[in-house]
């Protein structure tokens, strides 16, 4: 069993460290999903978020800072599992099965995955970047202290309603190509 990263609680309010820097010789910033291989070597930002009350459903996970576009917010963690043990396990209910690649998903069913509070949305302001082992979910605009945090779960079949809200909802959990 395979437990992929870690994240501290504090309070109601999370802390996970993400990272800004620079790419090769050049010196300017780059944004967080073009430094991924700096991670290890450059110690990032603390970014503040916490879980609260949601306006689109149950609990949600909302900024406590202002935080900026490109930053990479927070990782989705959990049990890395195969394809037939996630079929399995969302069989019996699991709605945090979230997939890395063709070979493995990640089950974020673990209450310190803090990201599984993150809701859908049409009109998102965060998106998911994949790794080979990891998934991050990443500011895709500028996003205000006490904004819940969403993306677009890229459903592709009209099976959830979808109550987010937004202006140009499409009315279903769906990826915005099947609108």
């Amino acid at each position: 069993m395979d437990i992929m990263g870690t994240i501290m609680g504090i309070g109601d309010t999370t802390i996970v460290t993400a990272t800004t820097g620079t790419a090769g010789n050049n010196a300017k910033q780059c944004s967080a999903w073009l430094c991924r291989e700096d991670m290890g070597r450059n110690p990032g930002v603390k970014v503040r978020v916490r879980v609260g009350t949601s306006r689109i459903a149950g609990q949600g996970l909302f900024a406590a800072q202002d935080i900026r576009q490109g930053t990479s917010i927070i990782q989705y963690i959990g049990e890395k599992i195969s394809k037939a043990e996630s079929h399995t396990r969302l069989a019996q209910g699991n709605a945090y099965i979230f997939e890395l690649n063709e070979r493995y998903d990640i089950d974020g069913k673990m209450l310190s995955n803090t990201a599984r509070y993150i809701n859908h949305s049409c009109d998102p302001n965060c998106l998911v970047e994949k790794t080979t082992r990891t998934i991050w979910i990443i500011a895709l605009r500028n996003i205000k202290a006490g904004e819940e945090l969403s993306y677009n779960y890229g459903y592709d079949a009209k099976k959830y309603v979808c109550t987010c809200g937004a202006k140009n909802c499409c009315g279903y959990i769906l990826d915005e190509d099947y609108w």
